[in-house]
């Protein structure tokens, strides 16, 4: 059994909470904001009420790789992942804060999930099925499931507060975020993705598909911000057992999403059914796998 304290929630004394997502906890300190991300999970849309060790440092701490990796692609909104960074009153908190939390520029949020797919998988292979298309896209005809697409494709969605994200047209993201602000966040997005796609290859690992998050600094420059690349915003396929026409093995969430279908729940009646220590345990080890193989670092267990 993996040996690790679990953290469910991040309290700072003193310091004003900005906003609670489903994983993490945005304080605000501000001029700026710290995102700590703890180990809960969510799936189909619920926080489950089970914890995954190591979860929170993973997604900290390959999101952090990925900004540096792809800086000069597109800035970000990363400040510091060091506590010795963070401002005085943290301090006290340092030991619940480690290798978890990201000290941040605060920005706009535009409204758009901005995903871009190199595979045909998940609510885009279902979309397919039905239409021949992806957001509006055409597609060739005779693909199957897991099948690579001969070039990256950008496919948003609507970013919802509450309920499911909802795939929409380019065209339709042009009336949200304006035409030129929807061309250059998709120009980046394909080349973010290209780039982090080769070198992930090189690990022997396939990003199927991802998803960003763009925001406006003070200045309105574009940042990224968010997470980066992790296996809550991607699918990772291992190189080495990948084959097109079915579901590929995965070392990202689908993992869990995969057991929740298996228990027979209807994804939309609370409260989501608990994960049974088995699977807690082999989710935390394909997080830190797929950290380990990315990052090629062993900072974490």
């Amino acid at each position: 059994m993996i040996d690790e304290k679990v953290v469910s929630e991040v309290e700072l004394p003193g310091i004003p909470v900005f906003k609670k997502g489903k994983v993490r906890n945005v304080f605000d300190l501000g001029d700026k904001l710290l995102i700590v991300a703890t180990d809960r999970i969510s799936a189909f849309d619920f926080v489950l009420p089970s914890l995954i060790p190591y979860k929170g440092k993973v997604l900290t701490q390959l999101s952090k790789f990925w900004f540096d990796y792809t800086a000069l692609i597109c800035p970000n909104h990363m400040i510091s992942t060091e506590i010795s960074d963070f401002p005085e009153e943290l301090q006290p908190q340092a030991e619940i804060l480690e290798k978890r939390s990201m000290l941040v520029k605060k920005a706009r949020v535009i409204p758009v999930e901005c995903v871009v797919r190199g595979y045909l998988s998940g609510s885009g292979w279902k979309e397919y099925q039905e239409t021949g298309k992806v957001c509006g896209i055409k597609l060739p005809k005779g693909l199957q499931e897991s099948s690579r697409l001969e070039e990256p494709i950008f496919t948003p969605s609507t970013k919802a507060e509450v309920g499911h994200d909802e795939n929409i047209t380019f065209k339709e993201m042009e009336k949200i975020t304006g035409e030129e602000l929807a061309e250059k966040i998709r120009k980046i997005s394909l080349e973010l993705y290209q780039k982090a796609a080769l070198y992930a290859i090189s690990k022997g690992i396939i990003i199927a598909d991802t998803k960003f998050e763009f925001g406006l600094d003070e200045s309105g420059n574009l940042i990224l911000v968010d997470e980066l690349f992790t296996p809550d915003s991607s699918r990772f396929w291992p190189l080495a057992t990948y084959a097109p026409g079915k579901p590929q093995p995965s070392l990202d969430k689908q993992f869990v999403r995969d057991y929740l279908i298996s228990t027979g729940w209807d994804r939309k009646t609370p409260p989501p059914p608990a994960l049974p220590e088995d699977i807690i345990e082999q989710t935390a080890k394909r997080y830190l796998e797929i950290y380990h193989l990315l990052t090629g670092k062993n900072d974490l267990p």
